[in-house]
């Protein structure tokens, strides 16, 4: 039975030894007929560090085989600070086919910074063409134009960490589109020589801080738009128009409270005419009493009262037509 127990525990230990050690030597084998040096106690510690040992293995394999000489080290440090390890060597490989001057510690930091270090790699060798949403102006005649640019970049290695992205280019070269055609005195111009817009946005140096370098901006089309300018002036004018009837508003209303307050002091100057009209009698009467007043003068004064109705009927319009 103790045997029995023996042989069991001899067994497991073999078992995981072979999981730790078996591994590592087929992979120290690889590394070795590959002619990549890496030590077996360094693939069998992998392991305890976390780091897939294939994967760092096969990298220092495609490394050697391209002519590199990168070590283990790098690799597990670049792998343990987040970066792809096989983006980083391939990069590396795909730089030295193409005799551009990339470093281990540069590519890794590229890589580390969020981009794309073997697209940045391949860009640099074909460069990229980037096309640029419509762009809207206006020339100095009022006519809107629309533009549609096509940029062809290419990466700058150098530039790769700390610099500007596609968005950065796209808008840079969109002010320079809106720029150039403001400046144009008529839009004529700008669709007679289409050129003008590219020549110009390209002596401003717009891949100044950005992560690539601008070879060239071609114009793929160019719109006429909207007359601005004949709708801002129609606008205008109708503000002027509205401005213009308010104020007229304004004095019809003055007019009419000016006229209300005319009526209201003829009707009061009514009121008192009425009012004095109406104690004409009580003063006759008074005058009567006090012997101011005799009868031959009312008579006289009734007579004239008469004449003067009798005048005013005559002249009426009224009566004329009559």
């Amino acid at each position: 039975m103790t045997n029995y127990i023996i042989l069991i525990i001899i067994g497991v230990a073999l078992l995981i030894l072979w999981f730790f050690v078996g591994t590592a030597i087929s992979l120290w084998i690889q590394a070795l007929v590959s002619g990549a040096r890496v030590s077996l106690f360094a693939i069998v510690f992998m392991r305890f560090r976390k780091v897939p040992p294939k994967m760092i293995v096969n990298g220092k394999i495609m490394a050697v085989k391209a002519g590199l000489d990168i070590s283990t080290n790098d690799l597990e440090s670049h792998y343990l600070a987040g970066g792809d390890v096989m983006r980083v060597v391939q990069a590396l490989i795909a730089a030295d086919k193409a005799n551009i001057d990339l470093k281990f510690k540069r590519s890794a930091a590229i890589d580390l910074a969020g981009r794309n270090v073997l697209e940045a790699v391949q860009m640099s060798v074909n460069p990229k063409v980037i096309e640029t949403p419509m762009v809207a102006a206006m020339a100095k005649d009022g006519i809107q134009m629309k533009a549609i640019s096509r940029v062809t970049v290419r990466a700058n290695i150098d530039r790769l960490v700390g610099g500007a992205g596609e968005e950065t280019v796209l808008a840079r070269v969109g002010e320079g589109i809106v720029t150039t055609i403001g400046s144009a005195d008529t839009h004529k111009l700008v669709l007679e020589n289409p050129d003008m817009i590219s020549k110009r946005v390209l002596e401003k140096g717009l891949d100044a801080g950005t992560a690539y370098e601008i070879l060239s901006i071609d114009i793929a089309d160019v719109d006429v738009g909207k007359n601005i300018g004949a709708e801002l002036e129609t606008d205008r004018a109708e503000a002027d128009k509205k401005i213009a009837q308010a104020k007229a508003e304004e004095r019809r209303a003055m007019a009419k409270a000016a006229e209300q307050e005319m009526i209201a002091r003829v009707q009061e100057m009514r009121a008192k005419v009425v009012e004095a009209e109406a104690k004409i009698p009580l003063a006759m009467a008074e005058a009567f009493l006090k012997g101011n007043l005799g009868v031959m003068d009312y008579y006289r004064m009734k007579n004239i009262m008469a004449d003067t109705q009798m005048r005013d009927k005559i002249a009426s319009p009224d009566d004329k037509k009559e």
